[in-house]
């Protein structure tokens, strides 16, 4: 089992949601955490929460995906902070959802620039980092990755996207000692598509759970990876 405590992580979309429940499960096992998003006070706000929970070592930057230079500046920050990254999620996502007919450019050049290659983007400002740290890259994908649905043409080709995207980097960087996941979680209890949880949302995957699922793959032995995992609720609701 690998040792996690002193290790530095970059995730993206990191103020709340998946996203934030993956920074508090590494900060438990030790880490030290930065996580982004495009609204300051909303980053800042929810690195105090970690804090309050006992984080001493989280950092919170100010970083749109969509902008290949703020990624690039965001690790220059965690480099300049801590020494090293370790693992990088890229977590950052948006959805909409409307029929072909009623979904407009903008709306989907959004979803294309935010969901896949706003990944791109953070993984190319972080490769070099990671190649000295034989580190780990985690994309948070979705089950929509892989099952298709109406009014979800733009979603969808972000996350079928992303899965490839991510699947041809696992291959690109497994003889460089660098290990690519792609996470593709079913219903979360999120605030994804301004949605506000509630208890109505109990039989959903909760956002700890996918921080446990990180935290068990980066202890994983580094001869094993998994390259894909899908997960969903137990029991869908009703």
């Amino acid at each position: 089992m690998e040792n996690l405590s002193g290790k530095v992580a970059l995730i993206t979309g990191g103020s709340k949601g998946i996203g934030y429940g993956i920074a508090a499960s590494l900060l438990q096992e030790g880490m030290k955490v930065a996580i982004t998003g495009r609204d300051y006070p909303s980053v800042a706000k929810a690195a105090e929460s970690l804090s309050a929970k006992g984080a001493t070592d989280v950092l919170a930057i100010e970083a749109d995906v969509r902008n290949y230079q703020a990624q690039e500046k965001s690790v220059a920050q965690v480099i300049e902070k801590w020494g090293r990254l370790d693992v990088l999620v890229a977590n950052a996502g948006v959805g909409h959802f409307a029929s072909i007919e009623e979904l407009s450019p903008e709306k989907w050049n959004e979803v294309i620039d935010i969901n896949l290659t706003g990944v791109f983007y953070s993984v190319k400002a972080a490769l070099a980092a990671l190649a000295a740290t034989k580190g780990y890259i985690i994309t948070i994908a979705s089950l929509a990755g892989t099952n298709f649905f109406a009014k979800g043409s733009a979603y969808n080709a972000s996350k079928f996207g992303l899965v490839g995207l991510s699947q041809a980097m696992m291959l690109d960087l497994r003889n460089s000692d660098i290990k690519v996941t792609t996470i593709m979680p079913g219903s979360v209890t999120s605030h994804f598509n301004e949605h506000t949880p509630n208890p109505e949302d109990a039989w959903k995957i909760q956002p700890e759970d996918i921080g446990q699922l990180v935290v068990d793959l980066l202890e994983m032995h580094p001869r094993t990876l998994p390259s894909k995992i899908e997960v969903r609720p137990t029991k869908p609701g009703k």
